[in-house]
């Protein structure tokens, strides 16, 4: 299919009850398809109007009759999102109005748009990258400001300006190769290896730099998967609800109630934790109980971080012990409950115990919660975070490409320092260039790019 000969058209907002809904089209029939089905509250011909007009007026059917009052949006390319007409239908919110002017659309030129296809043709015809086309998705999806601040640095071009950089760094180094193979009557053997050894070490401390940011973006970008463990009725959900501020686990006096995992994002000083609380870990006949806790080992296992909640009234047992032993080798902190009661839990043995910081609250008297989350940010954060000296890689698909780019230009400087023939140097500096190539989208397979804009919403 050839995306640029046709016209689309999609709802850009979520279908439901609300004041605004949108439908979105893009393509050169346009203009042709929304003349068919607007009507102006005007004398002025649709054509008269300025490029990027805001016009008043009337969707109607086949039959002259008027299905929504409408502001529409015109948009000629090629100044527009997807370089493209771009024409935006404002009309109320109902489900029926949007599906109506939708199906009008499509009845009258338009095709259905694929998901993310209005990003996609923006990307196909030049007006972004691919690293850009993927930072949208990840500005719709953001969790917290952070989050949001380093998605649009990444929408902006910044991340990509730095790898065309590279890139071009890249294309020097195989410019001097091409000169040593060429014109090997001037004996530039020597200097080229020379100069190549030192652009490929300098290339490769760029290419490590941006990927030593990839820990702290991806935690930025999809939060941290933190555990909440503990014995059953110790308190968990309760928890919970405290980090969240609101009731979102059930809680009762019975053991054992939570039978499986509730997760929730929150957000502390803009970093964002995937919140899981895990059924209670004990010994146990009841089927559903266990298929529960054995849940919460494979949790425990893949988790970035645990939060083990002890009683401190009750004091530690064997359970709780047991328990210690299991987080001990993990990244996380040990909260002590029901410091408003008599504990009998010293705060230095569970420490020593758990090789963790240790902090003493109450749920129930909202105290020490504060402290917890300032506790919880301390252990997960570091000074990279709060840097802006360069950009942060989050995406799993450019660490990939980055990490096969530096792997690269590592067997290009263990070549030169075997003897290999420059001809065999070439093809691994080529590789490297070609691994950044593919992050941007220059040399970007087809499959690749379908599959990155199937995961955007439709509309988008």
């Amino acid at each position: 299919m050839n995306y640029l000969e046709d016209t689309v058209a999609a709802i850009s907002t979520p279908v439901g009850f609300s004041g605004i809904g949108m439908v979105r089209m893009t393509g050169d029939k346009s203009v042709e398809v929304i003349k068919k089905i607007f009507v102006t509250k005007s004398t002025t011909d649709f054509d008269d109007y300025k490029n990027r007009s805001i016009i008043y007026g009337h969707i109607v059917d086949e039959k002259g009759q008027i299905v929504d009052e409408v502001l529409v949006s015109k948009m000629l390319g090629p100044n527009t999102y997807t370089r493209e007409d771009v024409i935006e239908i404002s009309c109320h919110g109902g489900i029926i109005p949007v599906r109506k002017i939708l199906e009008l659309t499509l009845a009258n030129g338009a095709r259905m748009a694929e998901p993310g296809e209005f990003t996609k043709r923006a990307f196909l015809n030049g007006r972004i990258d691919l690293t850009q086309a993927e930072a949208v998705i990840d500005v719709i999806n953001s969790k917290t400001d952070r989050s949001l601040q380093m998605s649009v640095k990444q929408l902006e071009g910044r991340l990509s300006k730095k790898v065309k950089e590279i890139r071009n760094d890249l294309i020097e180094i195989l410019a001097h190769i091409e000169a040593s193979i060429d014109y090997p009557e001037y004996d530039i053997e020597e200097m080229s290896f020379q100069l190549i050894s030192q652009k490929s070490n300098d290339i490769k401390f760029k290419i490590d730099k941006l990927i030593q940011t990839s820990k702290n973006g991806r935690i930025i970008r999809e939060g941290i998967k933190t555990a909440i463990i503990g014995k059953p009725n110790v308190g968990k959900s309760s928890l919970l609800n405290a980090l969240l501020g609101e009731e979102r686990a059930i809680v009762t006096e019975f053991e054992g109630t939570t039978r499986d995992t509730i997760e929730e994002y929150i957000n502390i000083k803009g970093i964002p934790l995937k919140i899981i609380d895990t059924a209670g870990i004990r010994e146990t006949e009841n089927l559903i109980e266990k298929l529960g806790i054995n849940k919460t080992k494979e949790i425990l296992s893949e988790s970035d971080f645990v939060l083990l909640l002890l009683d401190g009234e009750r004091g530690i047992d064997e359970e709780d012990m047991a328990l210690l032993q299991l987080v001990k080798d993990k990244k996380g902190l040990v909260a002590i409950n029901k410091i408003d009661r008599k504990l009998k839990v010293n705060k230095e043995d569970v420490r020593d115990k758990s090789h963790m910081e240790v902090v003493e609250i109450s749920i129930l008297k909202e105290l020490g919660i504060e402290e917890l989350k300032n506790k919880i940010y301390d252990e997960v954060s570091n000074a990279g975070m709060d840097s802006d000296a360069y950009e942060m890689v989050s995406n799993i698909r450019h660490i990939n490409l980055l990490q096969d780019s530096s792997q690269s230009l590592n067997d290009c400087l263990e070549g030169l320092d075997s003897g290999l023939p420059i001809e065999m140097i070439s093809v691994d500096v080529k590789n490297a260039w070609d691994k950044l190539g593919k992050m941007i989208g220059e040399t970007v397979t087809e499959d690749i790019v379908d599959e990155i804009f199937s995961k955007f919403c439709i509309g988008k």
